[in-house]
């Protein structure tokens, strides 16, 4: 998940919590013990009239063609902000002005409430050449509103992470990754050229060929070297369908040695994904392009009705023949966004139910940013004791280990498995042998079912674990790692030079100050 991920509300383990309603105002206990109510009957339709206002607009400004005509206005009064806080004496450093709630991370952070807030408001495609085979778009612009562009015209992005509301920025600034980055590394990767507002006020363009120090800084900055303001994208050409086949396996040994065969296979799957259900239990998926479906073989999996996709696959499992299936493009490629990954089963147990999927599932799945909202700080206190999301980035033959190191400090099911290179280039992700090499993106979303589980020290022990293999956390997650721990992750050289050049020290914040649990509410 990409990306990052969901909040929700911990379904049956909330009412052992929560033992004294007298102390709480009826509507705290209501969205403690019956969030499920809250979630149905209000979050639902706010959240499908907001995703119908937000394509419709976004549909009706591409159509017209205006956003390019508003982008520059839009990136002078980002720079008009700038200067004035220069003016204003440069007395704290500046953060975007949008609020915590609406990010797809489960926290919100602590930094906005201090710092100078400066408005970003770039959400909108920007331009589609398809000579040079880039999209221009704005950071904000998300992956449902580009592949709903995008997907008609017979286009796609090489790496397009599943969740709807993930954006540009996020997956840059943040990092994003999904099923084809075996083929084309992270969403980094795929990215052309960046436009910029640095601390002076200035536009700086930046690609592999201009500014190409800034260009390979930029990603998993976190917001620390300027505003994002526009980006170029990759694009590849888009078939109607994907070709999905499923490989049941039925132990560890099996799932790690299919996994990497097929990431590595000489036909080179366009997509290689695996979903372990338990230790010893799961499946890999591999999965192509295609322009025709077998007769009887077609799952329009993005139908109300439709079983969550991880239940879907888990129903795979066991089956000794490699069972194929052909699903829509951007069905498959936002195949995890109704159910959130799996977090969705916490927040509404029953939603997969067959009679709520087909009365109610046309709402589905609640907006994150409306979770985090809504949740209250009991909730959250809640949600934080008792819940788990980590993306650990580790290498492929490390993944045994990795595994073995998850179900002994958190035993999460379903386990998330997407392969990805990581290419020789310059940045804070640095590969240990200075050569490009393979990765795996381990995401453990939920509750954990061991005994021993505690926020801290739990997560503490899995970062020290990642950092004895040579791998890196994703940093919307919660990180508990010293300033100094951070460091020997990610490599600062030339974030810190790009910091230096562009006069950062009082405009931003560092990463560690931003992405630091003691940094997020």
């Amino acid at each position: 998940m990409t990306s990052s991920k969901s909040e929700n509300g911990h379904g049956g383990q909330e009412s052992q919590t929560s033992k004294n309603p007298a102390d709480k105002s009826w509507l705290a206990y209501i969205l403690i013990n019956y969030r499920w109510v809250f979630v149905c009957f209000f979050l639902l339709p706010l959240s499908l009239v907001y995703d119908i206002y937000h394509l419709a607009r976004s549909w009706i400004i591409f159509k017209l063609n205006s956003a390019p005509k508003k982008h520059d206005e839009r990136v002078k009064f980002v720079q008009k902000q700038v200067r004035e806080w220069n003016q204003q004496g440069r007395n704290t450093p500046m953060c975007t002005a949008r609020p915590g709630w609406q990010t797809i991370s489960f926290r919100q952070p602590k930094y906005k409430k201090t710092l100078f807030n400066v408005k970003v408001n770039l959400m909108d495609v920007l331009e589609i050449d398809t000579e040079r085979k880039t999209v221009r778009v704005e950071p904000l612009v998300s992956m449902g509103q580009l592949s709903a562009t995008l997907n008609p015209l017979g286009w796609t992005i090489p790496i397009l992470p599943e969740m709807d509301d993930l954006t540009v920025g996020g997956l840059i600034m943040g990092t994003g990754i999904e099923t084809s980055s075996h083929k084309h590394g992270l969403f980094q990767h795929i990215c052309v050229s960046f436009e910029l507002v640095v601390a002076d006020g200035s536009v700086v363009k930046c690609s592999k060929e201009e500014n190409s120090d800034l260009y390979y800084a930029i990603p998993w900055s976190y917001g620390t070297l300027g505003f994002l303001t526009a980006v170029e994208i990759e694009i590849v050409p888009s078939l109607q369908f994907v070709r999905l086949e499923y490989k049941s396996v039925s132990s560890l040994d099996e799932a790690c040695r299919v996994f990497e065969e097929e990431t590595l296979k000489e036909e080179n799957n366009q997509f290689v994904e695996g979903l372990m259900f338990s230790l010893n239990r799961g499946v890999i998926m591999t999965a192509n392009m295609v322009n025709s479906a077998e007769p009887g073989k077609l799952n329009v999996i993005s139908r109300w009705y439709k079983p969550w996709f991880f239940k879907h696959v888990e129903s795979f499992w066991g089956l000794e023949e490699t069972q194929v299936e052909y699903i829509p493009t951007r069905d498959y490629f936002h195949r995890h966004s109704r159910s959130i990954f799996w977090e969705i089963q916490d927040i509404i147990p029953f939603g997969n139910h067959p009679v709520f999927r087909y009365l109610f599932g046309w709402m589905v799945p609640p907006k994150v940013s409306l979770l985090k909202l809504t949740q209250g700080d009991t909730v959250k206190e809640l949600y934080e004791n008792n819940h788990f999301i980590q993306d650990m980035l580790v290498p492929m033959s490390t993944l045994k280990d990795a595994l073995l190191c998850f179900e002994k400090e958190v035993k999460i099911y379903p386990v998330w498995l997407c392969p990805f290179k990581l290419p020789k280039a310059p940045g804070m992700l640095r590969s240990p042998s200075g050569k490009q090499e393979l990765y795996v993106d381990i995401g453990t979303y939920g509750v954990p079912k061991v005994r021993n589980f505690h926020p801290v020290e739990t997560t503490r022990r899995v970062e020290s674990f990642v950092r004895s293999v040579k791998g890196f956390q994703m940093l919307y997650a919660d990180s508990y790692m010293t300033e100094e721990e951070f460091h020997s992750m990610f490599d600062h050289t030339l974030y810190n030079q790009m910091r230096k050049k562009y006069d950062c020290d009082k405009a931003f914040p560092r990463v560690y100050g931003k992405v630091s649990r003691v940094a997020r509410d």
